[in-house]
């Protein structure tokens, strides 16, 4: 199998992977692999945090040319996983390769596929009226990975998160911020711009142990190479691990009014709304109820002139009003170069991280 995630997060995915038992974890750049069975398949798409989509491995091989292209793909077994009445539409990129085309490799791979699959099933033509089973392609200086995408839509998809606010951070990064942040089933977690409420509702999930992919379905559990039968253990076996006994509280604030609202909605949907509180506050008015706690945030970026300015001087408000060294802990998330210098105070420690194609820092403050 190989889950794609954010940059930045690999060492993250493949701690999760590992936990879960997969075997032969290797990491590189934007995505870890592992070897597993089919539970371990079901049980990466109900609880991976940090993975983007979990994709089965049909091969990989060396093509310059749409020939080798095509004999490549020809050779994979194909009808190991899609049937005669299957869909298997395909989609993928190319980088640093001689075979740039993204629609003509398309066109390749899926003449191939249908030449492949032609022989196992004695039929000319295909319905594709029946589960979909979406080939997915990647091409690096030259190599070619044809991959099988079981999740559909992408992890991050929760399912509680059906409206955001204008600048949302996606819900696999969010998670692994917390994840380095060290949120445990004690913690308590504060969001002072909490927008739609992502990074404490995943706190939340990660601290009650509900698996993040619980409340949605999957590609894959349409397919008859499956057995239906392993979907619904492992999905009793999340529900069974549930811990309902935990102390974790989370406190989230922004200055809309309708960004509380939404985060209460979303926190709603995802079930952990009486495990947190949000209120409308600004960020001067910040001051933490407990002694111990950690601060997840993503305050405002600007993209033009006058935004700038106006989320430097946010910056400087967060330097005056987030105390250290007094048993809270802060995890920050920005792109702007600049932002130690305005906030005041240089971090502990900092990730390089993307936020999408922005390039950001995490900046952790935790001495």
């Amino acid at each position: 199998m190989i889950c794609p995630c954010h940059f930045g997060l690999e060492s993250v995915l493949s701690g999760e992977v590992k936990r879960l038992g997969g075997q032969n974890v290797t990491v590189t750049d934007g995505r870890v692999a592992f070897d597993g069975d089919l539970e371990l398949l079901v049980r990466a798409n109900l609880w991976l945090r940090t993975a983007e989509r979990v994709l089965i491995r049909l091969g990989e091989f060396h093509a310059t040319s749409f020939e080798q292209l095509f004999q490549g793909v020809k050779k994979l077994p194909l009808e190991q996983w899609i049937g005669a009445h299957d869909a298997f539409p395909v989609k993928g990129h190319s980088l640093n390769s001689q075979l740039h085309s993204i629609p003509d490799c398309q066109s390749i791979i899926k003449k191939a596929a249908v030449e492949r699959l032609k022989e196992c099933y004695h039929v000319h033509w295909f319905e594709e009226n029946e589960a979909v089973h979406q080939i997915q392609f990647s091409i690096l200086k030259d190599v070619v990975t044809v991959m099988l995408d079981t999740s559909g839509p992408g992890l991050h998809k929760r399912g509680y998160r059906q409206n955001s606010n204008a600048a949302p951070i996606k819900e696999t990064l969010a998670s692994g911020i917390i994840d380095l942040a060290h949120v445990k089933p004690f913690s308590t977690v504060y969001d002072p711009f909490c927008g739609s409420g992502t990074f404490l509702i995943e706190s939340a999930t990660k601290a009650l142990n509900i698996a993040p992919g619980i409340n949605r379905r999957f590609a894959a559990e349409k397919w008859k190479q499956i057995p239906q039968k392993v979907w619904q253990e492992e999905r009793t076996r999340a529900l069974d691990l549930v811990r309902r006994d935990v102390e974790f509280r989370g406190y989230g604030f922004d200055i809309d009014p309708a960004a509380v609202e939404l985060s209460t909605a979303n926190a709603k949907k995802a079930g952990v709304l009486p495990r947190l509180k949000f209120n409308q506050r600004e960020i001067a008015d910040f001051s933490p109820v407990t002694d111990k706690g950690i601060v997840i945030c993503n305050p405002p970026y600007g993209e033009r002139m006058l935004e700038i300015r106006q989320a430097e001087e946010i910056y400087r408000t967060m330097g005056k009003v987030f105390q250290m060294g007094n048993g809270i802990h802060y995890y920050i998330i920005s792109p702007h170069e600049q932002f130690e210098t305005i906030f005041g105070k240089k971090a502990d420690k900092r990730r390089k991280l993307y936020n999408g194609m922005l390039k950001c820092q995490l900046y952790m403050y935790f001495k």
